[in-house]
């Protein structure tokens, strides 16, 4: 008998080498589409590194419909089939909660896998009628995004894969795509910094409300967002995920008519800053403009199925405007450079003009209705921004905002987002409504309410919170006790019962975040925040949370939620507080006027060292990002000058003051709360102390001064905890008065 040839040594070891170091793939070699499946084992490695031996992806693109189905196979390996790779990770992510008591969030996305994991006993089969599940605003990029670099995007494309995302806007990179438009029209690389926001500010750069503000940026800049671009549309295109590009929406800089020469318009000012000019639809170099702005588009990013373009999005003058012309140019200009896209536009406030979109076809629209838990638009007669006819028959998305500013804060519409998702999937409008979408201006907070929203596409029938709710906590936590619950029903009652008629914007704002003043309420100009709930449900809750916490050291889930809620309990307190002191000026009560101010300012100092015990709440993590971004000492000064200037004056003393930005980004973070919160209080409440009865101090104090000292400013903060969580909430929830 013949004997069979030798293997050569070197074989051996390369299958060795692959099992040991790409163990995924060889699982993709027997289950599936090794090409389509790939990208998931990857993911499951990233989260437990070796834990992706104990699944088995089938990725069927030839089956009907969204779906994914959870089982367990022969040998004891958790299936999970789909019909797209993100909708296996969305399988993999119900998996993960439901059975094996693991919730991934911005606060952590790793986790260390059993040995065994509990099985599926029983098939478990999920489908949905949501073609799309949309993610991110513009305001994102800047207020959350402005400094990742790859290793902080990679895990939000996990994060964004997991909960079933697979329509995002992608506008990283937009300022070298602008750049190298502006140079094909004439412009030198200096003229064009003048027109590109700088790094924490583009998000209103690119929907036409500014133009320079936060730069200039350096030339290695636009490369190392070029590159970083296109890293995520790798990985988008991996995982399943379409991206949402800018489009042309006729943006040029603000002095185009005489640099070039064009029929422009002039949107006018936006909080002082100059508008960028407005292209005439009519003007024939609309679509040459056009067909540059794609060529570039391409040439950096290749084509896209999806654009996304607001003009006139936040307001702007739209006198001597044909706005349905403005439309068919937009539109035309789209398709002639990208067959078959989708324009993707945001409706908010007057936007989408009618006109503009009147003449659109069908099907090439897809609004993102972006304010549906408190102002949609698509339809619903008791909304405050009612459409009869919503969107003309044009798709669109149900949306939640929830965030402004990038906000910390507990805030939601629990039970209205739940009622009115599935009042407007059975509406007249349901038949063009595609999806959900997520569209907060800033994310990682607030992690039950985007859990939530990501869940209803996949659940036909309409559900109680409270039962979601318990759910959530097994999730989260891994198990539940009494007082866990008890916290988080009182929780779900008040700060996220936030009344469906409310058109509140964001979270009850910290009253440590304001500026001072004998009548201050809210930090921020817009939050038309109210007091819809008793701060005494959020104070208990804090309190149950740190009876409970012992019970749950170690936990990154709960000890993040547990500071979280403290923080906020605090800050009621601080109101509180507050509330006495303007009672004791009143009743000219002077010691117990400076009791109530050193109680204050007590509770602010505080407030900084309970949240210095997590990273998500530090400033520093924040400054340290943008400095990591820089290849020198300008250039690192230059974006922590952004970082600084953004979460306080916002921007220059017009538009802080005048305008109203000032504070509208506020963050309730360690180090910012002690330099530069507390001066502010401890400035007016010296002065107030002064003159007890006098006139309010808050009438003669340049607070645009005090703060732009602390944005030119150098001094290093912590980037990492300088304390655990739980042993710091206890002592520092001890120390407080009940």
């Amino acid at each position: 008998m013949r004997q069979n040839s030798p293997i050569p040594i070197i074989v051996i070891a390369f299958f060795l080498l692959c099992s040991t170091a790409h163990t995924h793939i060889l699982h993709t070699t027997h289950h599936g589409n090794s090409s389509l499946s790939a990208p998931v084992y990857s993911l499951i490695e990233r989260i437990s590194p070796g834990a992706s031996r104990h699944f088995s992806i089938l990725i069927d693109t030839a089956a009907s419909g969204h779906f994914f189905e959870l089982g367990q196979t022969t040998d004891g390996r958790i299936s999970i089939s789909a019909d797209s790779p993100v909708n296996a990770a969305a399988g993999l992510n119900w998996y993960l909660k439901y059975y094996a008591g693991i919730h991934l969030s911005w606060n952590c996305m790793h986790a260390d896998f059993p040995e065994i994991l509990p099985p599926v006993p029983v098939p478990e089969r999920r489908t949905t009628r949501s073609q799309y599940r949309y993610y991110l605003n513009y305001c994102t990029f800047s207020y959350s995004m402005a400094f990742w670099d790859w290793a902080r995007w990679e895990q939000e494309l996990d994060w964004m894969a997991l909960h079933g995302i697979n329509l995002c806007l992608a506008a990283v990179g937009s300022d070298a795509l602008w750049l190298n438009v502006l140079r094909r029209l004439g412009y030198s690389d200096s003229d064009a910094a003048d027109f590109i926001a700088g790094p924490a500010f583009q998000a209103w750069w690119l929907m036409n409300n500014l133009e320079g503000w936060g730069g200039p940026n350096p030339t290695s800049w636009y490369a190392r967002n070029t590159e970083l671009q296109k890293k995520i549309l790798s990985r988008m295109a991996e995982i399943g995920i379409e991206p949402v590009l800018p489009g042309y929406s006729g943006m040029l800089p603000h002095d185009a008519a005489e640099r070039l020469g064009l029929n422009v318009a002039d949107p006018g000012l936006w909080q002082g800053y100059h508008r960028p000019a407005f292209l005439q639809p009519e003007d024939e170099n609309f679509q040459r403009i056009a067909d540059i702005y794609y060529e570039e588009s391409e040439k950096l990013f290749g084509k896209a199925r999806f654009y996304s373009m607001d003009p006139f999005h936040e307001g702007g003058r739209t006198a001597g405007v044909d706005l349905e012309a403005a439309g068919k140019a937009i539109h035309s200009a789209m398709q002639r450079n990208s067959p078959g896209a989708k324009w993707v536009v945001q409706a908010w406030g007057a936007n989408p003009r009618p006109a503009m979109i009147s003449s659109v076809p069908r099907g090439d629209m897809l609004v993102l209705d972006l304010y549906s838990e408190s102002r949609p638009q698509w339809g619903d007669p008791a909304s405050s921004w009612y459409r009869p006819e919503g969107f003309d028959g044009h798709d669109w998305l149900y949306c939640m905002l929830l965030n402004f500013g990038g906000n910390v804060g507990l805030h939601g519409k629990m039970q209205h987002v739940i009622d009115e998702y599935y009042k407007a999937d059975s509406s007249r409008f349901s038949g063009t409504m595609l999806g959900v979408g997520l569209t907060m201006e800033g994310i990682e907070n607030n992690p039950v309410m985007y859990e939530l929203l990501c869940e209803l596409p996949w659940r036909p029938e309409h559900f109680p919170k409270d039962e979601w709710l318990q759910g959530y906590l097994r999730a989260r936590y891994g198990r539940i006790t009494p007082e866990v619950l008890h916290a988080w029903r009182l929780l779900a009652r008040s700060i996220y019962e936030c009344p469906a008629a409310s058109t509140q914007q964001g979270t009850h704002e910290s009253i440590f975040c304001a500026r001072p003043s004998l009548n201050t309420y809210q930090a921020s100009s817009w939050s038309e925040m109210s007091d819809y709930y008793d701060p005494q449900d959020v104070i208990m809750a804090a309190d149950l949370m740190v009876q409970a916490a012992p019970d749950f050291a170690g936990r990154d889930n709960f000890e993040y939620d547990l500071v979280d809620i403290v923080r906020q309990a605090i800050a009621e307190k601080g109101r509180l507080t507050y509330k006495a002191i303007q009672q004791a000026y009143t009743s000219r009560d002077t010691a117990a006027l400076r009791t109530h101010g050193e109680n204050f300012l007590t509770l602010i100092l505080l407030q900084d060292s309970l949240l210095s015990s997590r990273r998500e709440f530090m400033v520093g993590n924040w400054i340290a990002q943008a400095r990591a971004l820089g290849e020198d000492e300008a250039m690192k000064d230059r974006l922590e000058w952004n970082a600084r200037v953004q979460i306080t004056t916002w921007g220059n003393r017009t538009a802080s003051d005048t305008g109203g930005l000032h504070d509208y980004a506020h963050k309730e973070w360690s180090g910012l709360l002690a330099d530069f919160y507390y001066l502010r209080w401890k400035t007016w409440l010296d002065r107030l102390l002064a003159a007890p009865t006098g006139p309010d101090p808050a009438l003669s104090i340049d607070y645009y001064s005090i703060e732009e000292l602390w944005t030119l400013r150098k001094n290093t903060y912590p980037s990492t905890p300088t304390s655990s969580p739980i042993p710091t909430a206890i002592h520092i929830w001890s120390t407080i008065p009940k």
